[in-house]
Parts: C-alpha cells; structure tokens; sequence
C-alpha cells in the first residue's frame, strides 16, 4: 500500500528544517486536542519525537506537520498531524501519514497507534483502523 505525495510538495525529518513557532502557533491554537500548550511544552514535545514536516517544494514554506513517540522496536504513536488550512484538500495529510507509516515499517513495529476525534477517513486510507479489542487498553490521565 503507497500514497504518493502530490508533486510540489515534500516531506522531511529533518529538525533544522521545522518551524518550531508556526508549529506551536497551529496546535496550540487551531488544534482541538492541544488547543492552549504552551510552546516551552511543544519544544519539549519536538525535542523528543521523531517529526516530519512537509513543505511546498518550491518555497521550502511548511504546510504540514506529524510527531511520532517511538521505540523504535516495538511500538510508535503518531500524534500532532496538522495540516495548514490553506493547504487542506490536496490529499497531503493522507500522504503524511503514508509517509510515517512508511518511514517506521523497517523498524517492524509490533503496533503504530494514533487518536482522532474527526480524521477517520485520512487515516483509514493508509491502512488503520479501529482496535479490534479497546476494552484491553487503559489511560492515565483522561481529556
């Protein structure tokens, strides 16, 4: 399973590369789940994940953005994909997420795991889907 990356855009994992500010500016602002993090909080959440950040080609502008907690042995939780509005619709979250999934699949992770209260579709697209057994997984720290 591959999703291409609509040409004129690209993708990296390159730190140097992600707007830090724009970044803590579009989850702690427009982002239902991070809506009032602090940026002292998204630089600690940056410093300590995998990120890929994906940018118009031409430009080198960043539109989008994805975090992943990993081990990089057994397990990877994609967190903070956020794609610009104005870049909405051109199927580039579909293809941040491929690109993730792709990016971790040599690890051999025994799960990748993501929540999302409104991006079933986006996701299902790349090969997730619901937990075949929730009531086995517990939280601490409920929002």
């Amino acid at each position: 399973m591959t999703t291409e990356l609509p040409d004129g855009y690209e993708i990296s994992t390159d730190p140097a590369r992600l707007d830090a500010a724009l970044i803590h500016r579009w989850l702690s602002e427009d982002a239902y789940w991070a809506l009032g993090r602090t940026r002292e909080k998204q630089d600690l959440a940056i410093a300590g994940s995998l990120n890929f950040g994906l940018y118009e080609s031409a430009s080198g502008t960043q539109l989008g953005y994805a975090r992943v907690v990993t081990d990089h042995a057994t397990f990877a939780w994609l967190c903070d994909v956020y794609i610009a509005p104005a870049a909405r619709g051109r199927g580039l979250g579909t293809a941040l997420a491929a690109t993730v999934r792709d990016h971790l699949a040599p690890h051999g992770l025994r799960r990748l795991l993501l929540a999302t209260a409104d991006a079933h579709p986006v996701y299902a697209k790349v090969g997730f889907e619901p937990m075949a057994k929730p009531e086995k997984w517990m939280i601490l720290g409920q929002q």
